[in-house]
């Protein structure tokens, strides 16, 4: 039977509840949290390398909050990281006061535009100022759903809390990782497992690994913002259940698995046979035949996850595996670049914001290509419509253009919440990879070179439904067979986990499936543009076609135009006749 955590539930609910205060204060009252928040912002890194070049003091003395907007746009414009890297680039290599007082005490590493990942300071200020704050008030929001979330283990999926070190010895990393080992002793005291074990490199080592140390445990919280986490983590349990339940028996941790010795050192200190427990697995797997989390996890009171735009496919495939009464809450809007708030309830997906922390500016959907848009402030949205959003932070990111669209949904006091619909600017992301075209067509242009194969139009679709990506080329040489195509997109494959370090991440854990590659008949970029325009999906004079694409309608198209085996053994034959015709003409003449 569960024990009651009073404690936890005691201090948390004392130290949430002052959280929970203050934001509902800021909420009432977005434009004045939020000129305050942009002032004390400015106002702290005014004498920064950034703001002095920036003219941060000039953009205060302006009295109203209109115009402090407005000097703030006429002074910073809206960014991506590439116009940030020399700033941080410099931070770096150790010189401070650059983009904010001081040094960084971290950078959470992101995959970039470009090859470099993207390398996120994080201050001191935001660490336990900002994050630390919204996770207290994370903590207690749990508690307030469910009395008993404290009563059992914890199992929170997170990055690796440090990866290496800048030149200055900074460390960089996840900041989930190292939130997580920043929380209290006594939730601490909950954990299913140490956090040495996102330390192992092997990844079906590492979910077996935290599979066989939970499912010993009876779990009462799970946290992990990909939902597609949850998919492997089933997958690895109907692999190696048995497996589990000898290990769990003899208080082991299989030998086979390939984890460095120190890591299997530390997680085997703690283990002990546990014939009991072994025992309840056994008879699960007689009764279930293939056990699911609602059955040897019966207690869990809390699942989090990311439940809104692409995501959602991933929740149909573990649709009943989990009890129905369980309290499964949407994670919330985040990025290594800001954590912009959190969902407050389990019946909706909308991202209460924290105006008091962050300063946000947006972008309305309809005017994303235009160079000069209108910028909405917070208080400006408008329930139903969407926009992209572009955040400062105490971190030193200053009029940073996240790239994604986001859904307004109605206010929480009297401040717009909103939730992710879709990554924009070309940038793809089916669970957490964020690739982006002009990757893509590196990547093919590098194979290109390297296996001396000329392609004349490549082109790439996201398959939510499959996890994987569709690669199709159109090869120079027609008669490229299918081995060769895929040894091609191999190459394409190798260069984008070369390029994007989420990609390369999530295709190891196999959450992103080997690219299906396939070989396009001649000529069709022309016949797709010609379909296209046939059917007014297209403009001529205007036409134009992102290279990496999640879009069904326009998948379907070419699918439509792709070889298949038949054609291809048909197109080799008429080849090889037309050669052997050549050849006996020189013959006869």
């Amino acid at each position: 039977m569960l024990k009651y955590p009073f404690l936890i539930n005691l201090v948390m609910g004392i130290v949430g509840k002052i959280e929970l205060q203050k934001l509902n204060k800021a909420s009432k009252n977005p434009r004045k949290a939020q000129e305050k928040t942009l002032r004390t912002m400015l106002e702290i890194s005014k004498g920064t390398v950034y703001g002095r070049e920036h003219h941060f003091a000039e953009i205060l003395d302006c009295k109203t909050d209109t115009e402090l907007y407005a000097r703030y746009q006429q002074y910073v414009h809206k960014q991506d990281y590439e116009k940030l890297r020399p700033y941080v680039n410099r931070a770096k290599e150790g010189a401070p006061d650059i983009l904010f007082p001081g040094h960084p005490v971290m950078y959470a590493t992101t995959s970039g535009t470009t090859a470099e990942p993207k390398w996120i300071p994080i201050t001191r200020h935001y660490l336990k100022r900002i994050y630390g704050k919204m996770t207290r008030l994370w903590i207690y929001n749990f508690i307030r759903q469910r009395q008993m979330v404290f009563a059992g283990s914890v199992v929170i999926i997170v990055g690796k809390a440090v990866e290496g070190r800048a030149l200055d010895g900074t460390v960089f990393g996840s900041v989930s990782g190292l939130t997580r080992k920043d929380v209290p002793g006594f939730i601490k005291k909950h954990y299913a497992f140490s956090s040495i074990v996102y330390d192992i490199p092997d990844y079906n080592a590492r979910y077996y690994a935290i599979m066989r140390l939970s499912i010993e445990q009876d779990v009462t919280m799970l946290v992990t913002a990909n939902p597609s986490t949850i998919v492997e983590m089933q997958h690895n349990a109907i692999e190696y259940f048995d497996k589990y339940v000898e290990d769990i028996e003899n208080g082991t941790l299989n030998k086979d698995l390939n984890i460095p010795e120190y890591i299997r050192e530390e997680l085997e200190k703690d283990l002990k046979p546990n014939p009991k427990r072994a025992a309840e697995l056994r008879r699960l797997k007689e009764e279930y035949y293939t056990p699911l989390p609602r059955h040897y996890w019966p207690n869990l009171q809390v699942l989090s996850t990311w439940k809104c735009g692409n995501t959602k496919v991933y929740l149909d495939k573990f649709k009943g595996s989990f009890a129905d009464d369980i309290c499964h809450m949407e994670i919330g809007y985040f990025s290594s670049e800001c954590r912009f708030g959190f969902v407050m309830d389990d019946y909706s997906v909308n991202t209460v914001l924290f105006p008091h922390f962050h300063y946000y500016e947006f972008v309305a959907e309809e005017d994303l290509e235009n160079p000069n848009p209108r910028f909405y402030q917070l208080y400006e949205l408008e329930e139903g419509k969407r926009y992209s959003p572009i955040v400062t932070t105490y971190a030193g990111l200053y009029r940073y253009d996240v790239s994604d669209l986001i859904e307004v949904g109605p206010k929480y006091m009297g401040t717009p919440t909103i939730h992710m619909v879709q990554k924009v600017n070309g940038i793809v992301n089916i669970t957490g990879e964020k690739l982006q075209e002009n990757q893509f067509m590196t990547s093919v242009q590098k194979a290109e070179e390297e296996l001396k194969m000329p392609t004349k139009f490549s082109i790439a679709f996201a398959d939510v439904e499959k996890s994987t990506y569709h690669f199709y080329f159109e090869f120079a040489d027609q008669m490229t067979s299918q081995a060769d195509a895929e040894k091609f997109a191999a190459v394409v494959d190798a260069e984008l986990k070369k390029m994007n370090i989420e990609y390369e991440a999530k295709r190891d854990s196999l959450r992103l499936k080997t690219p299906i590659t396939h070989r396009l008949r001649h000529n069709a970029f022309d016949k797709f543009k010609q379909a296209s325009i046939a059917d007014g999906t297209g403009r001529d004079g205007q036409f134009k076609v992102n290279l990496l694409l999640q879009d069904e309608k326009r998948h379907q198209k070419f699918k439509q135009l792709a070889m298949d085996a038949k054609e291809a053994v048909g197109k080799a034959i008429d080849e090889i006749e037309k050669k052997a015709a050549v050849h006996k003409k020189k013959i006869r003449k």
